[in-house]
């Protein structure tokens, strides 16, 4: 099973970069990111005709998540839970029923620039209801990830000029001891598993020619519980499709799951 991440920053100004993407890298399941679209405008028709399932979690002009899956999504999950006034959509949950069933964990985690300020407060509070959803999962003991934009360089080989990033939220003390919280619950980061080498980033930003000159940063991962590890084949990033017209300032990664 091909499962991929991909922030596609905006599904009306990517859907035919998307939809190229898609048909060429032919994944089993795809978990979006910045939708930027309430439900009923996600174009769910589309998808289908292209042979997959959707399961959505939108909100008006930003945000936004989204499941695309050729196998049956079951027990969907909106919203990360540990905070019922939290209103952003930034979560969404299903099992995807394969030879094994797995159970998909899809986020997009807040930035929480500037800082300092009430968003990095929430950003620092949100990684803390999904550390408490990461325990919870891990007590049933049964396969499971957590894959998205997780707004987090985990560490200096994940930017090209990590001395650039020290004071901002994606890689602030603070924000990497968060993250190694989450992993070290027991989580495998997929694409480190497979891929030891540095320079291999996820993002690049339109500024500044930050594509040209390879100038990014690896913040989408997949982290993987024990079970689920044990299933890992491959983890891979598409860098290529950051190139393309119109693309994303994020690029898709991808796991192969033995499931």
């Amino acid at each position: 099973m091909k499962i991929a991440s991909f922030n596609i920053n905006g599904i009306k100004a990517r859907l035919p970069a998307l939809t190229d993407w898609l048909e060429e890298a032919k994944p089993d399941v795809a978990i979006l990111q910045e939708i930027k679209s309430v439900d009923e405008g996600f174009p769910r028709e589309h998808f289908e005709n292209l042979g997959y399932s959707v399961e959505t979690h939108g909100q008006k002009s930003f945000n936004g998540v989204a499941l695309l899956s050729k196998y049956p999504l079951e027990d969907v999950v909106r919203g990360l839970p540990g905070d019922e006034t939290d209103e952003q959509a930034r979560y969404i949950e299903a099992t995807v029923v394969g030879d094994t069933a797995v159970r998909i964990c899809g986020l997009y985690l807040p930035n929480g620039n500037p800082v300092p300020g009430p968003k990095y407060d929430y950003k620092l509070a949100w990684m803390e209801r999904l550390r408490s959803r990461a325990k919870e999962l891990l007590l049933q003991e049964e396969p499971f990830f957590m894959a998205g934009d997780f707004n987090i360089i985990p560490q200096a080989e994940d930017a090209a000029r990590p001395e650039d990033w020290t004071e901002d939220a994606l890689y602030r003390l603070d924000s990497r001891d968060a993250y190694r919280r989450i992993v070290n619950l027991g989580l495998t980061d997929a694409f480190r598993a497979r891929n030891p080498a540095p320079e291999q980033y996820t993002f690049w930003d339109f500024q500044r020619g930050s594509w040209q000159r390879n100038d990014g940063i690896r913040i989408d991962h997949f982290l993987l519980s024990p079970q689920c590890a044990d299933l890992l084949v491959d983890c891979q990033i598409d860098k290529e499709v950051r190139g393309r017209e119109k693309p994303s300032d994020h690029v898709p990664i991808w796991v192969e799951l033995a499931a």
